[in-house]
């Protein structure tokens, strides 16, 4: 679903965030990506949606190389990956409604389809009380699911989450962890960036560990689900 082939992402500041970062992530795994702010767990996400292109290496999603994507099927790259980003990225002038309806206009939905899916995300996430707020009105928790919701919106085959537990109490933490397990046994290829590692030791997932742009360590449970 998703390989990193000798991966390095150079910044035009000297920075070096990924250096010679190998992986394979097969379909229906869920993946805990960990090291410490500046590790380059960011760096790897913005690369897989395209944002960045990569200084040397391949990187293959879904059986696409992306480096030969043109830039006008983009859309469809994103379509297959979903991002829950660290600082949401919601559109403040607009409802929970409206914000998970942006991302399913540009999919060409009719209304009712619309409509349909919107309620089924609302209801997935927990959030269909707060369909009428603006993003102002929710606490951390509640605009981390919108942000859920809309990632969630074109049915993408990986669901990236940049720290999702990041800012949140421990009892709303633990509920996006649950989730986030949710979503993942319904099929989904979900990884999970996080420093903080604390909600994620119950979890039956592979870690990667990356610790100054290298791939520090990576490990899988052989019980995990299948």
């Amino acid at each position: 679903m998703l390989i990193f082939d000798s991966v390095t992402k150079k910044y035009g500041n000297g920075t070096i965030a990924l250096d010679h970062v190998d992986f394979a992530i097969g379909a229906g795994e869920f993946v805990l990506v960990s090291g410490p702010s500046g590790s380059g767990k960011t760096t790897l996400i913005k690369l897989v949606i395209k944002e960045i292109d990569p200084t040397h290496g391949k990187i293959v999603v879904d059986g696409d190389d992306i480096s030969k994507i043109p830039s006008r099927n983009l859309p469809l790259l994103r379509r297959k990956v979903g991002v829950v980003f660290q600082d949401f990225k919601l559109l403040p002038e607009k409802t929970v409604a409206e914000n998970i309806d942006v991302a399913l206009e540009i999919l060409g939905l009719e209304e009712n389809v619309i409509l349909k899916r919107r309620r089924e995300l609302l209801e997935l996430t927990g959030i269909t009380s707060k369909e009428n707020d603006f993003p102002a009105q929710l606490s951390g928790g509640e605009l981390q699911r919108v942000a859920l919701a809309r990632a969630l919106a074109p049915s993408p085959k990986i669901l990236f989450a940049d720290e999702p537990t990041g800012n949140l109490d421990p009892v709303t933490a633990e509920s996006m962890i649950k989730l986030l397990e949710d979503i993942h046994s319904q099929g989904t290829t979900v990884i999970m960036a996080t420093h903080d590692l604390q909600y994620t030791k119950h979890l039956k997932a592979r870690r990667i560990v990356l610790s100054q742009g290298h791939l520090d360590s990576d490990s899988s449970h052989h019980d995990k689900k299948s």
